[in-house]
Order: structure tokens, then C-alpha cells, then sequence
């Protein structure tokens, strides 16, 4: 039973790792119209704002998922018996 819940959490985390691999490629991809928008605004203080808290929200829908992954993968480790 613990191998098979150790194979299939083995599983969810390269699928999750995937993920996270596209999660990153899609933030990128977001983040270039944000830059483009200051840009073409003249870089006046409130589409800098506006942009930063863009760029913010973009920035944790990233790096949540990160630091969420890394949690999973301790705890996995951690009751499954694995040093």
C-alpha cells in the first residue's frame, strides 16, 4: 500500500513539475503586454502602478505554485520514508 501511494505521489509531482514548467512560460507571456502598456502610457506614475501590481499578481501565480511544490515534495519525503 505505501509503495503504491509512494508511486503515485512520485506521479502527482512530475505532473505538477510540469505544470509548474508551463505556469512559468505563462507568466512570461503575460508580462510582456504589461511592460508594452507602460511603455506606450509615457510611463506616467499610475501605469507604473497599475503595472507593478500587474506584474505582482503575475509574479505570485508563479511563484506560489514553486513554493507550494517544494512543501509537497519535504512532506512527501518526510512520511514516506524516503531520506
Amino acid at each position: 500500500m505505501t509503495n503504491a501511494l509512494t508511486v503515485l505521489i512520485e506521479l502527482f509531482l512530475k505532473i505538477g513539475a510540469a505544470a509548474i514548467a508551463v505556469n512559468e512560460i505563462r507568466g512570461l507571456i503575460m508580462a510582456g503586454p504589461v511592460i508594452y502598456a507602460i511603455y506606450e502610457s509615457g510611463g506616467t506614475l499610475t501605469a507604473i502602478w497599475i503595472g507593478i501590481c500587474s506584474l505582482g499578481g503575475i509574479a505570485l501565480s508563479v511563484i506560489v505554485p514553486l513554493f507550494a511544490a517544494t512543501k509537497i515534495r519535504k512532506y512527501a519525503d518526510a512520511h514516506l520514508g524516503r531520506a
